[in-house]
């Protein structure tokens, strides 16, 4: 029986031993008595705080990115042991750890063969050829586990012919090319990061008939337009002219063989001639010093080849004292590219302090949390958050009637100004509440919040100035958790001041460069912005697990329903009106979701006079979190693979509303006379009004039909 399947068999099996209250809802270990939570505890809360070590957080960091660790590698598989290990220990561990392993579809270059570009003469003359890895500066650059820079899931190839600058590989961007008589058949596109995601540069470039994609990542657009090796790391932050950006250009997340299905032994899995979202075409990144010499006719080989591989999952759990069935997850992915001190091993060395510092009060006997706290390693994100894609289709029941939230800390520092988070619209107060309780790294004598709300603000109706609070995509592993499960979910980490830079994430990202030493020297030297981190997160985590009513506040999304109303109101609804499309559905769905998450509030704070009743507390805890599940929508984006969720699924159009009916709205205005890509507007229009209408019953009363 997998491992996992062994501790939720133990967690359930703890339901049992009720104190007489419901099977199942409130059972509590009679070894836990002395130390069930009835709320949250702000002095052991602050004693958390304090305990956590930059020190220590520093020395994690440099243990994992020692070496570079390359999902299913072997310094990979180092780590998963060390993980154990630490959540194992009998002194500092948790309850439970182990390993949850599947087998999945990855992608590597040839070492045999290097990937390989070069610039030909007319007769075929070799006139240059591309740098097979980047420059040694410091001596990680050379390690031998280096993986030389590659396009993951790139088929392999050698196109040869005419070298076109397509600036990011937009549909527009070919589109303008074409529009000024350049035929693309044939061509290899030279592109830079940014824009659009990695695979659709090589999507859209071959629905134009371009051969090959090359991608660079220019200095203007990370590095301040610094470009020479004197001004650049070591020097700096910036990436050096050698480094080269790796990624994985799969358009999906997940194992790319058993789509909704986990990679267990017993899965369908699709042959790989039927798998969609690889790109079409041969495609190697490349470093700007090697962009700036290309010029006229250019072949690209290809040699990557696509491989089996076992990949693991490390996790742990906290059994929670009073509701063991509820989980609260926090997640961080352990693969890099190369040495990944940055990403992810700054999330990383986190996660191990956090872990440390709990699992010494359970291990103590002075602590157990209310909730189920469940710590996860990911595996093999890199090459598409697979892990946790796996994780949450194997579990996908438990973790849907179960989970409260997942916290995601993948990036803990992309550098030492602000924290930035992102999240569901009810994880902004708890997330608030915890960054006012944190000192801010410096001597400003600021909280993280006031910090965060001098940097990132916007004018809220209900609450007036706060921070900015992004949005989730599908960049990390909360994707699967958020689109597919449709759990609270959040993603936390500190970052630079975009006033003082134009760079678009930090510049050594997925490179060689990406070590202990950048981290020391530029990121976050003394490990202060670490620790404030980490104090946020085992605060946000500690909320989430003790406070006896959760702390999701559903009167959030009231007003991010509004803004979108309003935008659909404003934007579309002109020639909506002329299509005889009406709001109006929408309309009242949103005004339905005002009033119960009003009413819901008010039953709350009633509740809060009298909370010696824990079915009614049970009661509203789980219309807190389910309200995310609420929103979900199987068949609203059925060519998207995994998005279900009707407010958060990838939106083209630049108008910030439903997703869905922006889409469709965008494409039946470059068809204004085709009756079908109206027909989709009306159905995206009845799909946005659905969800809302559901999610405003789950707020209601639940005896109210």
């Amino acid at each position: 029986m997998p491992w996992w399947k062994v501790i939720l068999w133990l967690v359930g099996l703890a339901a049992l031993f009720s104190l007489g209250i419901i099977v199942g809802h409130f059972a509590v270990p009679k070894e836990a008595d002395q130390l069930a939570p009835q709320d949250l505890d702000q002095e052991l809360l602050e004693a958390v705080m304090g305990q956590l070590d930059a020190s220590r957080i520093q020395e994690n960091l440099r243990e994992l990115s020692l070496k570079p660790h390359m999902a299913t590698t072997l310094r990979d598989e180092n780590l998963v042991q060390l993980l154990l290990q630490r959540w194992q220990n009998p002194e500092s561990g948790l309850d439970a750890a182990g390993e949850g392993v599947y087998e999945v579809l990855l992608s590597f270059p040839s070492r045999e063969q290097p990937n390989t570009v070069r610039v030909v003469s007319s007769n075929g003359t070799t006139l240059f050829t591309s740098q097979h890895s980047e420059t040694n500066l410091t001596g990680e650059q050379g390690d031998p586990e280096v993986v030389q820079p590659y396009a993951a899931y790139a088929p392999a190839g050698t196109p040869q012919g005419l070298l076109v600058y397509a600036n990011r590989g937009s549909e527009s961007d070919y589109a303008y090319l074409k529009d000024q008589g350049i035929n693309l058949t044939g061509t290899i596109a030279l592109t830079r990061y940014g824009g659009v995601g990695r695979g659709a540069k090589a999507v859209n470039g071959a629905k134009h008939g371009v051969a090959g994609l090359l991608v660079y990542t220019d200095p203007g657009d990370i590095n301040d337009n610094l470009r020479f090796p004197n001004e650049t790391f070591p020097h700096s932050w910036a990436l050096p002219p050698s480094g080269v950006e790796r990624g994985s250009y799969y358009e999906h997340f997940g194992d790319p063989k058993t789509p909704y299905f986990p990679a267990t032994p017993s899965a369908f899995r699709l042959e790989n001639a039927d798998i969609q979202g690889f790109p079409p075409i041969p495609t190697q990144p490349i470093s700007f010093e090697d962009a700036q010499k290309l010029l006229c006719e250019v072949n690209v080989t290809v040699h990557n080849r696509l491989e089996l591989r076992n990949s693991s999952n490390v996790l742990g759990i906290i059994r929670g004292a009073v509701e063991p069935d509820r989980y609260v997850l926090y997640g961080n992915h352990r693969d890099s590219w190369v040495h990944g001190a940055v990403d992810p091993s700054s999330g990383t060395a986190v996660l191990l302090e956090i872990s440390r510092v709990l699992g010494t009060l359970v291990k103590a006997g002075k602590w157990r949390p209310r909730r189920s706290i469940v710590f996860a390693s990911w595996g093999a994100e890199e090459f598409g958050l697979i892990g946790s894609t796996e994780f949450t289709e194997e579990f996908f029941s438990k973790l849907q009637e179960r989970g409260v939230a997942y916290i995601n800390v993948d990036i803990a520092v992309f550098a030492n100004a602000t924290l930035r988070a992102q999240g569901t619209p009810p994880a902004q107060s708890v997330i608030f509440t915890a960054a006012k309780q944190v000192p801010a790294p410096g001597k400003s004598g600021l909280t993280v919040y006031d910090n965060w709300l001098q940097y990132y603000n916007r004018s809220s109706p209900a609450h007036g100035v706060i921070p900015s609070l992004g949005t989730l995509g599908s960049g990390s592993d909360y994707a699967a958790f958020v689109h597919f499960l449709g759990i609270t979910s959040m993603d936390i980490a500190y970052t630079y001041d975009r006033s003082k830079t134009s760079a678009r994430i930090y510049p050594t990202y997925h490179t060689a460069f990406d070590t202990f030493q950048y981290v020391e020297s530029f990121l976050d030297p003394g490990f202060t912005s670490h620790r404030a981190v980490a104090q946020t997160v085992v605060n946000v985590l500690l909320r989430l697990s003790d406070s006896l009513l959760l702390p999701l506040n559903i009167g959030d999304y009231s007003e991010t329903l509004r803004s979108f109303l309003q935008a659909a109101q404003d934007k579309l609804g002109p020639l909506l009106g002329q299509q005889s499309i009406d709001l109006g559905p929408l309309v009242s769905a949103v005004e339905r979701f005002e009033r119960a998450a009003a009413a819901l509030d008010q039953r709350i704070e009633t509740l809060r006079k009298n909370l010696s009743d824990p079915l009614k507390v049970r009661m509203v805890n789980d219309q807190l979190m389910l309200l995310e599940r609420a929103f979900l929508n199987t068949r609203a984006f059925p060519e998207k693979y995994y998005y279900s969720h009707v407010l958060w699924a990838p939106r083209t159009s630049n108008v910030v509303t439903f997703p869905g009916l922006a889409n469709a709205y965008d494409e039946a205005v470059k068809t204004p006379n085709d009756p079908s890509a109206w027909a989709k507007v009306k159905k995206q229009l009845s799909i946005a009004a659905m969800a809302v209408e559901g999610a405003a019953a789950t707020l209601e009363p639940v005896d109210d039909l």
